[in-house]
Formats: C-alpha cells, sequence, structure tokens
C-alpha cells in the first residue's frame, strides 16, 4: 500500500474498531453486574467480568506494577505499528491486520487507564470447559494477529 489515503483509512478503521470496543464495553458494564451471565447461545454467554492481567489473566494479581507495564508495551507497539502504517510498504491484508492489532492494543490500554482493568465480556464455551472471556478488543488483536501468521506462511514470496 503506498497511498496516504489508504494509510489513513486503516487508521481510520482502527480508530473505528476502538470505538466498537469501548462501545460494547460501556453496553456491557451499565446492565451487567460483576460476574452476572446471560445466556446467548447454547456455547455462548455475555458475562461481566475484569482482567487485571494480560492474556488469559497473566500476571493478575502482581500488585498494580503490571498495570504500568503492559500500558507501556501497548503504548509501543501502538507507536511501532502507526509508525509502520505510515511509513512502511505492505500488503493490504498486512496492513489490515496491524489495523486491528492496533485498534485491539489502545481499546485495551483505554480500559487500563479509565478502569484500571479491561472489561470482559464474550465467554465461549463447550460443556463445562471455558475460553478465558474476552471482548472486542482481544478479538481484533486475535483475527491481526492470524491474519499475519496466513499470511506469511502461505502467501509470502520466497526468495
Amino acid at each position: 500500500m503506498k497511498t496516504m489515503k489508504c494509510r489513513f483509512g486503516l487508521l481510520a478503521l482502527a480508530v473505528i474498531m476502538i470505538l466498537v470496543d469501548q462501545w460494547t464495553k460501556s453496553i456491557v458494564r451499565a446492565n451487567f453486574a460483576d460476574f452476572q451471565v446471560k445466556e446467548f447461545l447454547p456455547f455462548w454467554n455475555w458475562t461481566l467480568v475484569y482482567n487485571e492481567g494480560a492474556a488469559f489473566s497473566f500476571l493478575a494479581n502482581q500488585g498494580g506494577w503490571q498495570k504500568v507495564f503492559f500500558g507501556a508495551i501497548a503504548v509501543a507497539v501502538s507507536l511501532g505499528i502507526i509508525y509502520f502504517i505510515l511509513k512502511k510498504t505492505y500488503t493490504a491484508v498486512s496492513g489490515f491486520a496491524f489495523s486491528l492489532i492496533l485498534s485491539g492494543a489502545l481499546g485495551n490500554l483505554i480500559d487500563r487507564l479509565q478502569h484500571g482493568k479491561v472489561t470482559d465480556f464474550v465467554d465461549w464455551y463447550v460443556g463445562s470447559y471455558h475460553w478465558p472471556a474476552f471482548n472486542v478488543a482481544d478479538s481484533c488483536i486475535c483475527v491481526g494477529v492470524a491474519l499475519l501468521v496466513i499470511e506469511s506462511l502461505f502467501f509470502s514470496k520466497k526468495s
């Protein structure tokens, strides 16, 4: 992608996904009590839980230093991705993937700054086995990373 219009379009996509993330989190916080569960489908619940750590609550109970650490990582990653989107050469798929990752990093950073923790609300499960609850920002990060992996494994140019 070479045009500034396309580059700013990717940043606009990130802003839109941040807004969707924050909107969905605010709806859940306004309408659910902590840990309240509402069944949506036989494998999908809506619930309100908070994560003070990283993925899978990694380092959640560490006294607070982890919030600064994860915040700093989110800022560094976001600045790197913004630089990449604005200055480097990449495919449309990579640009889209980085836009999603950027929106996820900033969406969860906003939660950490505003609430001191990340709001999660999507609960998928099979029988009694539950995937850790997640949110739109987490989904954006996962889809973005998956796209980068798929592109690098199956569609990158061989030297």
